[in-house]
């Protein structure tokens, strides 16, 4: 390790000196000063040349799952908890041996969207009681896909929006 200077900052070395680089009030207050070659000055954008944000898009999600036949009333009641836990939660629907949930999500892009929708029933299964069952079935649609679906008559909602119901 190299030999420490007089005053130094703790790790700061001979070989190693913290600097500052001119700027900030030292370039206001101070003469102006020419930027060494390869530095350049950093200034705003232009209001067209501004980074969006990074923001989530909302993404339809049919979530499609089975397994050993369940008493219907616990199913329902599993499938209530889940839609209370699950904020975008819209609908399911249920037999004795599988399920289908819809919802939206809200996710950066499909690969996110998808990801949380494949961990939706295993990170609930503790909290709502949901069955062992495993996933058999994943559809996932940005909202334009989704609404251009049901304009043309595909892909219609179920009959009944919202809550949780038997097939």
């Amino acid at each position: 390790m190299g030999r420490r200077l007089p005053g130094a900052l703790p790790g700061e070395t001979a070989g190693r000196r913290l600097t500052s680089i001119a700027g900030g009030r030292a370039a206001v207050d101070g003469p102006q000063r020419q930027a060494p070659e390869g530095v350049r000055e950093l200034r705003p954008r232009e209001e067209d040349e501004q980074p969006q944000p990074e923001q989530g898009r909302l993404w339809h999600v049919v979530l499609s799952v089975a397994g050993r036949a369940t008493p219907l009333g616990e199913l329902r009641a599993a499938l209530e908890r889940l839609a209370h836990d699950h904020s975008f939660f819209l609908t399911a629907r249920y037999a004795t041996d599988h399920a289908e949930i819809r919802y939206w999500e809200e996710a950066r892009d499909l690969h996110d969207a998808a990801a949380i929708a494949l961990r939706l029933w295993g990170e609930h299964k503790g909290s709502a009681n949901l069955p062992p069952w495993e996933i058999v079935g994943l559809e996932v649609v940005d909202r334009p896909t989704y609404h251009q679906r049901v304009a043309e008559g595909f892909g219609d909602p179920p009959p009944q929006l919202g809550g949780v119901h038997p097939y």
